[in-house]
């Protein structure tokens, strides 16, 4: 799990009236009811594959995270955020370079059984975008055994994604388990595979791209638990949402907004 650094410019401290850009690769920025992050967990990574060939050992190290990206917060309030990422990526086209995201501050420490409904609406387009671009735009959520923990750690118990696009071939976690199923009057294929100590299960538009996208999460919750045997107990620890890049170039610009209701 990677610390992240809230930066705070003079203009935030004097309010939301200009955009606020932040370019470092754990940056974070507070957002009214969010949280911007860059997270740019993949970049500089690389990878050794090695190959034995007529008795000669051959070592090649595969470059991956070679660009760059940067968000600009546009917007914010206590329950909606808007913001933009732009981006550029090379080399290890397979590879997840970052998750730029934002994090509701409030929607959190719920059981599964405890929501009455979690609504959200989130509107999104691709400014420009290179040919070839290798990317998703995608909630992800954490559920976990506590009602806090932090994001892809031993606290972790499921992580939920919910994939908006995918563009280029990207696959999730790991395979498909069933296709056609329809939440939230949007119809589905999901995924579902290990990651580290936690589950990935990934929701992914059967549709193409849903660049309107209104419904009550909830919704999905409620499915997990009753066709998938999430325990009802699960807390939500975290609601982020965002895009995850491989490679290309983008310009990728949101307004979002995310609640928890409980019973």
């Amino acid at each position: 799990m990677h610390i992240s650094t809230f930066v705070l410019s003079p203009l935030l401290l004097a309010g939301f009236g200009s955009a606020q850009t932040i370019t470092g690769q754990f940056d974070c920025l507070p957002a009214g009811g969010y949280t911007l992050c860059q997270n740019l967990w993949g970049k500089g990574k690389s990878r050794d594959a090695t190959f034995m060939m007529t008795r000669v050992l051959i070592l090649i190290l595969v470059a991956a995270g070679v660009g760059s990206q940067q968000s600009t917060l546009t917007s914010s309030s206590t329950q909606t955020v808007g913001w933009q990422t732009n981006y550029t990526w090379a080399n290890g086209p397979n590879n997840v370079k970052s998750y730029a995201n934002v994090e509701s501050v409030a929607s959190k420490g719920v059981q599964l059984e405890n929501i009455a409904s979690a609504p959200t609406s989130w509107t999104w387009t691709y400014a420009s975008q290179s040919t070839g671009i290798r990317a998703d735009v995608a909630y992800d959520i954490w559920f976990g055994k506590a009602p806090s923990g932090n994001p892809a750690s031993t606290a972790s118990s499921y992580e939920i994604m919910i994939w908006l696009s995918g563009l280029g071939g990207i696959q999730p976690v790991g395979s498909q388990i069933t296709t056609g199923t329809v939440i939230a009057n949007k119809t589905w294929n999901l995924w579902k595979g290990p990651n580290a100590n936690w589950q990935v299960l990934s929701f992914v538009s059967a549709a193409g791209n849903l660049n309107s996208f209104d419904v009550d999460l909830n919704d999905f919750f409620t499915y997990l638990v009753a066709e998938q045997g999430v325990a009802s107990t699960q807390y939500v620890q975290a609601i982020q949402a965002g895009t995850e890049a491989f490679v290309g170039t983008a310009d990728l610009v949101s307004t979002y907004s995310v609640s928890i209701i409980p019973k």
